[in-house]
């Protein structure tokens, strides 16, 4: 799953306006004017389609968490050309953050995604990696997750 693709899928699941995105952006210091997110949140097909980077995706997610929950801002994490690679779990921590989801929580939108899974399940895909009981979140599961997120947030 694409970066782009998960900002579009956050922004309908969550109702985000343009200016509301733009604040979330600032909270990191990332300046960004309505031109560079309407790029940002075109299809990877389209023209003027400018690719969201991971450093990228992890402003918006860490700015989305303060946006939501407020707090400080981590000056280690504000850093936007640090060489960062976000998995598919590191995306869907920080989406459970940001939304204060509990596991009760992430388990009925899962359900509203038709996927079932045990806590002892959903709790692998938050473990460290190497840990023993690890599990990869594929993109097809990031995408269902999302799905449910907005059936959760907009129905």
């Amino acid at each position: 799953m694409t970066n782009n693709d998960l900002l579009r899928r956050l922004r309908y699941a969550l109702d985000i306006s343009d200016p509301v995105m733009i604040d979330i952006f600032k909270l990191y210091d990332h300046d960004i004017d309505q031109a560079g997110l309407s790029s940002l949140l075109k299809k990877e097909d389209e023209t003027d389609c400018i690719a969201c980077s991971d450093a990228l995706m992890s402003l918006f997610l860490d700015g989305l968490i303060l946006y939501r929950r407020g707090g400080e801002k981590n000056a280690r994490q504000a850093d936007s050309n640090a060489d960062i690679t976000l998995t598919n779990n590191e995306r869907l921590k920080k989406i459970r953050i940001a939304l204060e989801l509990k596991e009760e929580d992430m388990l009925r939108i899962l359900e509203l995604a038709d996927i079932r899974l045990s806590k002892s399940e959903l709790s692998a895909l938050f473990r460290k990696k190497g840990h023993k009981n690890y599990r990869e979140c594929g993109d097809q599961f990031l995408r269902n997750f999302l799905n449910g997120l907005t059936k959760y947030y907009r129905d």
